[in-house]
């Protein structure tokens, strides 16, 4: 008699466990689906805009920049290279999900770029456990910014979206992952370049009534080795702060005819420290040239 009732409590179990495994992949085919569904329509958004008018970058338009931001171009780019209109790429790295401590998760993402309209799409699966995503998307789009994290792609964690603060650092990050594509950040492409000494130069991207200053610093090799702002929105808790923010790129390489970093890593500078909470490497890059 207990043999029978113990064979039945473990049949129950397995049942139950199958139940429950049934639920779980559902729920995450359900959430797959519907993200999928939500990036494709983000995107489609983001394409539709009008590419760079034209179609090559020629050296002529250097003349008058500040001396380190010409050895960067001359370094990073050739006369005659085509003009960048989109950008697609994937990553894979580690970020941290705390504000306050080290919780370091690994990642997966691609991001799809425009250039004649700054706008960016990052679509990234961030795993907090092994099997259990956190679908994140991080967007700029005709000048309005959105950051959604939802828990499998279903369970919303706390989505910001508008024109104030949002965009306006949303921007900032499409300005400064611009290393990935630097025909867009020639003057030609809208950007204004100011001198601060040998090895560093402000720039200043505009997008409709937004503009963003940012501080590169180029290395001994005349490659962008930082970016800096003074103050970017930080979500800290529940309250949003104004931080210094910093990208450091790395592991350079030559794609279609441009120097580009393969390697980054983006923190906040604290009152008690470096916050880091990016670091990631890219595994593909492919380039929609103009023309």
């Amino acid at each position: 008699m207990g043999q029978s009732a113990g064979m039945s409590a473990i049949v129950l179990i397995t049942w139950a466990a199958i139940g429950v495994a049934l639920l779980y992949g559902g729920l995450l085919a359900l959430g797959a689906w519907r993200w999928t569904a939500a990036i494709a329509a983000l995107t489609t958004r983001l394409d539709a805009a009008v590419p760079p008018t034209a179609d090559r970058y020629s050296a002529d338009e250097l003349s008058g920049l500040p001396a380190p931001v010409q050895r960067y171009f001359r370094t990073a780019l050739t006369d005659g290279q085509q003009m960048v209109a989109g950008v697609t790429l994937t990553q894979t790295g580690t970020f941290n999900l705390s504000a306050t401590a080290a919780q370091w998760k690994p990642f997966t993402a691609t991001q799809r770029f425009t250039t004649a309209r700054p706008g960016f799409v990052w679509d990234a699966k961030i795993f907090m456990f092994p099997g259990v995503p956190v679908r994140v998307v991080d967007s700029y789009i005709d000048g309005e910014g959105l950051l959604r994290p939802a828990l499998l792609g279903l369970f919303d964690m706390g989505t910001q979206q508008g024109r104030g603060e949002i965009a306006r650092g949303e921007l900032m990050r499409h300005f400064a992952e611009s290393v990935w594509f630097p025909t867009a950040l020639l003057p030609s492409q809208g950007l204004v370049w100011t001198a601060v000494d040998d090895a560093s130069a402000q720039a200043t991207m505009t997008d409709g009534p937004i503009s963003v200053t940012l501080l590169f610093h180029f290395g001994s090799d005349g490659l962008i080795a930082s970016i800096h702002a003074d103050h970017r929105a930080a979500l800290v808790g529940k309250t949003t702060v104004m931080l210094p923010w910093e990208c450091r790129m790395s592991q350079y390489q030559t794609r279609d005819g441009m120097r580009v970093p393969m390697t980054g890593e983006v923190l906040y500078l604290t009152p008690q420290g470096e916050r880091p909470y990016f670091k990631g490497t890219l595994a593909t890059l492919t380039y929609d040239f103009a023309g």
